[in-house]
């Protein structure tokens, strides 16, 4: 039982609620005038947030790319900086970086996560004894956390727009459609023994890393299951693809792939006015990532058409080099400000910038990795996140406030409370195997660090 004296509900904000969890879901939400002795009683509930899109390897790596180079940085710098830091990652590392970050999101408010995982073999490429080895690794991590996994195995086949060989840094990334498929059936495996709310989609890593044939083949042989992949996230990839296939990255894919529901396009940033329509009308998630786009210059996702023609999104850490679930929300409406010279918006019409970016991102999130609804509701996973409406950020604000103090006036401190599937992992605002984490993550960085 949980006992909230505000929670936010699908037909709005409602005081002194008590939620029942069986099993992992929301069994009953009802009034009720007190808390009852053995109630967990928190101040403000809210349905947690998805984070979508996350490579967690990479977070080891923040603070390490932040040195401007000869000439002009930009995402293919950073990128080819990122390649030669995986040739060191052994699946120890992994598996400690995972769990660390993690415990993070956890900590942030984040009650599940989709790791969009392309770290499959050892660095020269060579597969490891069990094919799935860095994929049981990940699912190590959320065993040890508690979050909720949607693990998102990725397709990585070539180097670059019409078929380009793998690089010698992307050799571990590198699969056929057969072998990929085996990888899948092993992860399969390891995520079978998580919780059953944990599961396994699969990632396309983009146009420029597979090839059509390729990308028929592997979505039949997983039908009705999330498909993640990078699209249109750099003016060159979607020069690149262009050149090569004839047209835009998101026009070419909404043409030639049955696009729905199931599917969540990462970084989907630099589209036409009929693209962004048209990216709406399918019904799939735009997966935002506004932090690392920022640090990546990537640019402005189009928000304000994409809202208005009804499209979903979600967010989620990608490069994990801050993991702020307020920043990510925060610098989203941001980057729709600086670059249209306006105030408030990421809101359909009239309304709380906050609550529709909170709870626009809790539906979309959810439903990129197969978790519902993200609400609170019956049957619904009880991915739960509770906050201080007491604290100094937030205690002037009435409750159809606090999402926008939250938003934009709140640090990730106000979170005091998390549950991923039912399954409490932050209580005070603090992780329950927090020590241990830590503790195994400064050791790997200690090995790692020695090495680079």
């Amino acid at each position: 039982m949980i006992f909230a004296k505000h929670a936010k509900l699908p037909q709005g904000w409602a005081r002194d609620v008590r939620i029942t969890v069986a099993e992992g879901r929301i069994a009953q939400v009802e009034t009720a005038q007190s808390p009852r002795p053995d109630d967990t009683r928190v101040d403000t509930l809210l349905p947690a947030l998805a984070n979508l899109h996350s490579h967690s390897f990479q977070r080891a790596m923040a603070g390490m790319t932040e040195a401007r180079m000869a000439g002009k940085d930009s995402f293919w710098t950073w990128r080819d900086l990122m390649y030669r830091f995986t040739a060191h990652l052994t699946p120890a590392h992994i598996e400690a970086i995972a769990a660390f970050v993690f415990l993070e999101m956890q900590e942030a408010g984040f009650a599940s996560v989709g790791e969009f995982h392309y770290l499959h073999h050892q660095p020269d490429g060579t597969p490891y004894d069990n094919l799935g080895e860095l994929s049981a690794r990940i699912a190590a991590a959320a065993a040890q956390t508690g979050i909720g996994l949607t693990h998102l195995p990725v397709l990585y086949t070539y180097g670059g727009a019409g078929q380009v060989p793998l690089q010698p840094g992307q050799a571990r990334f590198g699969n056929g459609v057969d072998r990929f498929n085996a990888l899948v059936e092993r992860a399969q495996h390891a995520v079978g023994n998580l919780p059953n709310d944990c599961r396994v989609g699969i990632a396309p890593h983009s146009l420029r890393a597979t090839a059509p044939a390729e990308l028929v083949d592997v979505v039949q042989a997983h039908p009705d299951v999330p498909t993640h992949i990078h699209i249109a996230e750099q003016p060159k990839e979607v020069a690149d693809v262009s050149d090569w296939l004839g047209a835009r990255p998101v026009e070419w894919l909404l043409a030639n792939a049955e696009v729905t529901e199931n599917w969540c396009l990462i970084h989907a940033t630099h589209m036409t006015e009929a693209e962004t329509a048209a990216l709406a009308r399918s019904g799939a998630v735009a997966g935002l990532c506004p932090v690392t786009e920022a640090n990546l210059g990537d640019g402005p996702f189009n928000g304000p058409g994409y809202l208005s023609a009804g499209g979903r999104f979600g967010i989620g850490s990608d490069s994990n080099v801050l993991i702020s679930l307020t920043e990510e929300l925060r610098t989203l409406e941001y980057s729709q400000r600086l670059r249209d010279l306006a105030r408030n918006v990421m809101v359909p019409g009239e309304g709380s910038v906050g609550e529709a970016l909170y709870t626009g991102a809790a539906r979309g999130g959810a439903q990129a990795l197969g978790r519902g609804r993200g609400e609170i509701s019956v049957g619904a996973w009880a991915d739960l996140m509770a906050i201080d409406s007491q604290d100094p950020a937030l205690c002037a604000l009435r409750a159809d406030q606090f999402l926008d103090g939250l938003v934009f006036a709140a640090k990730d401190r106000v979170v005091t409370d998390v549950w991923s599937a039912g399954r409490h992992t932050v209580s005070g605002g603090r992780h329950r195997q927090r020590d241990d984490i830590v503790a195994g993550y400064r050791r790997a960085m200690a090995e790692l660090t020695a090495l680079l």
